[in-house]
This record gives structure tokens, C-alpha cells and sequence, in this order.
């Protein structure tokens, strides 16, 4: 899964010729690094369909304040650069991968 910053946020997920599940995250959450391996594992399964990609909060505070970034972790589905989807906490896996149609 690849990791996301404020300076390459938009050529990455606005601009993405494929729909794009963000996972926005902190080092410091426990849910967060729980979520991490469902996202490799949809990652693995949404080549070519979706692009899956990580945000960390603290590192990124721009992109997570433009998104309204309260808790983590948030995902947020973009879909042609616009928000079509916004989950926040942990999510079993098959919820995830409801909200991309797998």
C-alpha cells in the first residue's frame, strides 16, 4: 500500500484515473495499526479497480484538515477527485470491501 503526503495528495487521489480508498491514520492509534493488514490485503485485491493508500495525520496535517480529519482512522473513498464515502473507526474487512463493489 502506498503512503500519501500533503505534497503528493493531489496528483495521487484527486487526479487518480482510478477511484482511491484513503486510510487516513497516526502511528500513535491502535486501531490504525490493526486496520493496516486489511488494507494490504484489499490492496492485493483491488489492483487495476482501485487504488488503496495511506495518509498519516501527523505527517500530513493539510490534507487531513481539508478532509475534516477528527478521529482515526478515517477512509474516505474519491471517486473522479470527489468524496463519495466516508467511514470512521475500525471496519470489519467486509465492510471495506463493500464499499469498493469486491
Amino acid at each position: 500500500m502506498q503512503e500519501v503526503n500533503d505534497e503528493n495528495f493531489q496528483s495521487e487521489v484527486i487526479d487518480s484515473k482510478v477511484p482511491v480508498l484513503v486510510d487516513f491514520w497516526a502511528q500513535w492509534c491502535g486501531p490504525c495499526r490493526m486496520l493496516g493488514p486489511i488494507m494490504d490485503e484489499i490492496a492485493d485485491l483491488a489492483q487495476g479497480k482501485f487504488k488503496i493508500v495511506k495518509v498519516n495525520v501527523d505527517e500530513s496535517p493539510i490534507s487531513a484538515e481539508k478532509y475534516g480529519i477528527s478521529a482515526v482512522p478515517t477512509t474516505i473513498l474519491f471517486e473522479n477527485g470527489n468524496v463519495t464515502q466516508t467511514k470512521t473507526g475500525l471496519l470489519p474487512k467486509n465492510e471495506y470491501l463493500k464499499i469498493l463493489g469486491l
